[in-house]
């Protein structure tokens, strides 16, 4: 194999430079553990984020950086590596004609849906969560539809990604002023605190309302027991190829629950002829 070598970003000798077998041995690895296809195009992007880590692990080529995640019982190695690839930029009501479609259609059907099973409960599950706005909107725009209601149906809402960093952002629920200021007002003046330093706070009656889980969509089986009524899945699949995009795909239907909805990123497309869901509207299918 030919051992061409590209040069990032110049911040020091260590990590600056990768060969094509180097970065074709970390790109299997990052498909088979995390489904994301990287392209000859990404080697700059590879460089440019994980420079810094064999740095501070003191490697002195990716091949030894390579080599310890491939042998690090730990985990730790992987964990990092899945941070430092994926791309968790997001924020409130990113897409918004998503959420207003929910609101407005998808959850007064589903709630009709269940009414008719006599049951009262909904569950929500966003995978790929990022760094929490998405889940934070749907709960917030559910606590707003329920009304009086909400603990009679006390939806559960699951908000779940491959980046432990992201979800600890998520979890804590803070966030910089122009992060939110896509949500209309009074959702922001009803949901959040402000804080002296500026930022703001989710409060509590929200996220006592939603359960984060790290989790890996290339994981074989998934262990929910029930379906969900609705599948968020926005702006993730773009890092994956066509298989790893049907397989996934064909995961989510057999934990939809009947009528239920799948949302993806707008960027993103199923194909009308090869889905089990149906096309409802842009980027919104129904099972």
């Amino acid at each position: 194999m030919s051992t061409n070598t590209i040069t990032a970003p110049s911040v020091g000798s260590v990590g600056a430079r990768i060969s094509d077998q180097e970065f074709g041995a970390i790109r299997k690895l990052v498909y088979d553990k995390f489904g994301i296809n990287l392209t000859d195009q990404k080697k700059t992007l590879v460089v440019g984020r994980l420079q810094k880590v064999l740095r501070e692990r003191n490697f002195a080529t990716f091949k030894e950086y390579f080599n310890w995640l491939t042998t690090e019982k730990s985990g730790e190695g992987l964990d990092e590596l899945a941070n430092r690839i994926s791309t968790n930029h997001t924020f409130f009501n990113r897409e918004k004609a998503h959420f207003e479609f929910f609101s407005k259609t998808a959850l007064p059907d589903l709630m009709a849906r269940r009414q008719q099973l006599n049951q009262t409960e909904m569950r929500i599950w966003c995978a790929g969560c990022s760094s929490g706005e998405e889940p934070y909107t749907l709960m917030m725009l559910m606590m707003e539809h329920f009304g009086s209601a909400l603990n009679q149906w006390n939806p559960m809402l699951l908000a779940t990604d491959i980046s432990a960093t992201a979800l600890k952002t998520a979890m804590a629920g803070v966030y910089p002023t122009d992060k939110v200021e896509q949500l209309p007002v009074a959702l922001r003046n009803k949901y959040f605190q402000k804080q002296p330093d500026g930022t703001m706070v989710v409060k509590d009656v929200v996220r006592k309302r939603i359960f984060f889980r790290r989790h890996n969509l290339m994981d074989a089986t998934f262990p929910f027991k029930k379906q969900f009524d609705t599948v968020f899945c926005r702006n993730v699949m773009i890092y994956f190829d066509r298989e790893t995009r049907n397989t996934l795909v064909a995961k989510y239907h057999k934990h939809t629950a009947e009528g239920g909805y799948l949302f993806i990123g707008h960027s993103e497309t199923l194909g009308r002829d090869d889905s089990q869901y149906k096309y409802v509207m842009p980027a919104v299918y129904r099972k």
